[in-house]
């Protein structure tokens, strides 16, 4: 069974930075997208960054290119989302998630397995 636990969030100031991290386990495949997907209140659920754990390839939502950054430790299985110079309007659970490998990264519906959400907070 796929589990995915994130940490990392909390409540920062406008313009401070935060790292999430997601520890994947009861994986049984080795290529698969991992993406970081928010929800703030009343919103649609969006994509901010993901990338197929096998390639080099990286997807940004367009707001967070320059100040995100996504990477991940192969050997334990950990993704990672840098956050740096964040906004109040980027308040949201912040999700990982897991999907195979033929998915379009930014599209959240159709990511497999969810961890529980982590709760990022930026102040004005």
């Amino acid at each position: 069974q796929v589990q995915l636990v994130e940490s990392g969030g909390g409540l920062v100031q406008a313009g401070d930075s935060l790292q999430l991290s997601c520890v994947a386990s009861g994986l049984t495949f080795s290529n698969f997208v991992m993406g970081w997907i928010r929800q703030a209140p009343g919103k649609e659920r969006e994509v901010v960054a993901a990338f197929r754990w096998s390639s080099a390839n990286r997807y940004y939502l367009d707001s967070v290119k320059g100040r995100f950054t996504m990477f991940k430790n192969n050997a334990k299985n950990t993704g990672f989302l840098q956050m740096n110079s964040l906004k109040p309007e980027e308040t949201a659970v912040y999700y990982c998630a897991i999907g195979e490998s033929w998915i379009t990264l930014a599209s959240p519906d159709e990511y497999t397995y969810w961890g529980q959400g982590t709760q990022v907070t930026v102040s004005s």
